[in-house]
Order: structure tokens, then sequence, then C-alpha cells
């Protein structure tokens, strides 16, 4: 079992900066690749980012491409989301997930473990 736990979020105005955490405990940090996710209200969760597990590779949703950065430190065990420029259509509540191979996916039912989420507001 790998638990995950988001922080971080918050409200911001438009063009501003936000950097989500996201902490696992459990088994082996490094072996799971991880994901960020965001599930506005009435909408359906939708892929953020990915990353692989070793850190050497990212992926990024095109209508964050050049805005966020993911990144993550195996030694303490968290992921991040790094979130610049930020528009009220980034508002959503935002996930992290683990997949237990070596690469991410844009696919949330590839994944295999969930954190609770944490709100990202933007005001604008």
């Amino acid at each position: 079992q790998v638990q995950l736990v988001e922080s971080g979020g918050g409200l911001v105005q438009a063009g501003g900066s936000l950097r989500l955490s996201c902490a696992a405990s459990g088994r082996t940090f490094s072996s799971y690749a991880m994901g960020w996710f965001r599930q506005a209200l009435g909408k359906e969760r939708e892929f953020v980012a990915a990353i692989t597990r070793s850190g050497g590779s990212t992926y990024y949703a095109d209508s964050v491409k050049g805005r966020f950065t993911i990144s993550r430190d195996n030694a303490k065990n968290t992921v991040y989301l790094q979130m610049n420029s930020l528009k009220p259509e980034d508002t959503a509540v935002y996930y992290c997930a683990a997949k237990a191979t070596a690469s991410g996916s844009a696919y949330a039912t590839r994944y295999d473990y969930w954190g609770q989420g944490t709100q990202v507001t933007v005001s604008s």
C-alpha cells in the first residue's frame, strides 16, 4: 500500500503561483511513476502532468505546458507540482496518484493509488 497526502493548495489571483506537494508513505516511493490530475466542479477528472519513477522524463497536458512543472525528490518521498501563471480555468481539486510502473500515464484508470486532493482556486 502507498498513502498519498497532498498539500499546498489555496486561493491565488490570476497570474500567481502555487506549489503543490504530495508526500508518500508505505512502499518504496521510487518504484512508482507519479501523476497529477485535477477535477473541476461538474467536470471529469483530467490529466495534468506525470513523471517517471526515476524523474528522468516528464509529461504534460497541453493546457498546462510551459506553466506547470512536475518534479520529485525520491529521498523525501515527495512529488511536486509548481504552477505558474495561473488562470481561473485552473481552478479545481488537484490529486496526486501513484502508478506501479516506470512510466506515468495520462489515463487515471492506470494509477494504483490516489491522494485525497487539495483545492486550488484562482480568482480573476
